[in-house]
């Protein structure tokens, strides 16, 4: 019980009670320390300043409180994620917008049909819209018809001069019709005309 007379106390029971306390904060302590090491290493890469953090916890708690205010927010493994996913995203921006020729390597839009430098066919033209198909798509994308499918044929289209065409053809339709007599009447002929033109001329006077 020397070490603990330094405290004064002389009761067995509390010298029991105050070793054991001592007991535990010893185990927090060198449970700290390990702590201290083991996040260093997942938050920070250079090795001189996971030893550096290691050594500060060896302070008791004081050296730990430290550490949790300085130290990097982020995981590693989450930072390298991070950036894997930023490069993803670049990469593909900038396969939307700059694609090669698989051929040549020449710089192409998307909507190319043909390489404009080895003149190879990259794509196929919609047969209804003529729009670039990709040759995975079953269905085009933009008129919605399928792949394959043979383009409708063209309506032909009324044009001005076969209207009046068939304006003219349905006036004279008409007025042939209104020639014709009516039924229960007797045509009228070139002789009935002449005899009755002569009935009315008046006789001549003799000179």
């Amino acid at each position: 019980m020397g070490a603990v007379a330094v405290f004064g106390i002389e009761n067995d029971g509390l010298n029991v009670a105050v070793n054991l306390l001592i007991l535990v904060l010893a185990v927090i302590w060198l449970a700290l320390i390990y702590w201290t090491f083991a996040d260093a290493r997942r938050r920070i890469a250079d090795p001189l300043l996971v030893g550096s953090a290691t050594l500060a916890s060896v302070f008791p708690f004081v050296g730990t409180i430290v550490y949790v205010i300085v130290r990097p927010p982020e995981y590693l493994e989450d930072v390298r994620e991070r950036e894997l996913e930023i490069a993803a995203a670049e990469a593909r921006l900038a396969t939307l917008e700059h694609a090669h020729c698989p051929y040549c390597g020449f710089e192409v839009d998307k909507d190319f049909l043909r390489c404009p430098s080895c003149l190879r066919r990259l794509k196929e033209p919609c047969a209804v819209c003529a729009k670039p198909l990709d040759p995975r798509w079953k269905i085009c994308p933009y008129c919605e018809a399928e792949v394959g499918q043979a383009p409708p044929e063209p309506r032909p289209r009324r044009t001005r001069r076969t209207a009046a065409a068939s304006g003219s053809s349905q006036r004279s339709g008409s007025s042939q019709r209104s020639s014709r007599p009516a039924d229960g009447e007797r045509p009228v002929t070139a002789e009935r005309t002449a005899r009755s033109g002569s009935r009315e001329r008046p006789p001549s006077s003799a000179s």
